[in-house]
């Protein structure tokens, strides 16, 4: 069994001088775009929940963008059609992820390998369309103008400065409680059901419930980065709950290293920065980004986070 490891002094000393630059970012808006930034943060996040079910649970879902367009739907909702705090359209997008999440989990579970990936393409494909029947949501058009709204009543979430930060903050508490399960009792457990299942049961694990578990989870930080993204942008659409947004996070995961917590975060800033920078070639950035992922499992398998921990730990030979 591969067992994790805490972080070393290097890399808490390279998290603290990234997490310097990012509350510097709205600062010099000349140089990098804050709205940029904060999409690029949501997919990180959403990126890491994904591989906290691929990576250390070994379930491969296809399904996941059913979670994070799924809360960005109901948070315009609780915003704009209801005009609850934006707090609180963030809980309600989140938790109703997770609820989905035990749905597909409780349904999917019981397989493993390509059938439960089908299972899970299958529900998050009836999601899509009970969305774009749904009379709020505004089907190809989405639901556009969410208002931002006031935070806790004070804050102005208006400003893109004030937006920021309350992303950074998120983003930064949904890692943390990555690397935390990650490297829990229960993460442990989890790791051990993805080596040998059998052996986990043999020895009284209820394997079912730690999946279901893990599922929820995963489904609920992948919901509460789609509820960001609504407010960041102030839109939910078909493209949110999009099987093709499923896809993307299987690439950024495989891209960034599934295995490793933050490695995925890598494989996002990747695909994100790509379709940014290279949007005005239009559908050539899906050759580019097609061309990269060849590049990188043919070179190193485990992913750019996995090379780079496998150079670092390489022995080194004697003079």
């Amino acid at each position: 069994m591969n067992k994790t490891r805490a972080m070393a002094p290097w890399q808490k000393a390279f998290i603290a001088v990234l997490l310097v630059l990012l509350l510097a970012v709205p600062w010099v808006p000349q140089v990098v775009y804050p709205v940029f930034v904060m999409k690029l943060l949501c997919m990180a996040l959403f990126a890491c929940a994904y591989s906290l079910l691929l990576g250390f649970g070994g379930m491969m879902s296809f399904g996941h963008a059913a979670f994070f367009g799924s809360a960005a739907y109901i948070t315009g909702l609780v915003v704009k059609i209801w005009g609850l705090p934006p707090e609180l359209g963030l809980l309600a997008g989140t938790l109703f992820a997770a609820l989905l999440g035990g749905v597909f989990g409780a349904l999917a579970i019981h397989r493993q390998g390509i059938y439960l990936a089908m299972i899970t393409l299958a529900l998050a494909q009836m999601v899509y369309f009970i969305f774009l029947q749904l009379p709020f949501t505004g089907a190809e058009d989405g639901m556009q103008q969410i208002p931002r709204g006031t935070l806790f009543g004070f804050i102005d979430l208006r400003s893109d400065m004030a937006m920021y930060h309350l992303v950074l903050l998120l983003a930064v508490a949904g890692l943390w409680l990555i690397h935390r399960v990650v490297h829990s009792p229960f993460g442990h457990v989890v790791v051990a059901i993805r080596e040998h299942e059998p052996r986990a049961r043999s020895l009284g694990y209820p394997v079912e419930r730690y999946k279901l578990t893990l599922f929820v989870l995963s489904a609920a930080l992948s919901g509460l980065a789609g509820s960001m993204k609504a407010l960041v942008f102030q839109v939910a659409s078909l493209t949110d709950v999009h099987w093709h947004l499923s896809g993307d996070v299987v690439l950024m995961a495989l891209l960034g290293g599934m295995h490793t917590v933050f490695g995925p975060a890598i494989g996002a800033t990747l695909v994100v920065g790509l379709q940014y920078y290279l949007d005005a070639f239009g559908g050539w950035v899906t050759l580019v980004t097609g061309l990269i992922f060849m590049v990188c499992v043919l070179s190193f398998r485990s992913g750019i986070a996995g090379a780079v921990n496998a150079l670092r730990t390489r022995p080194r030979s004697g003079p």
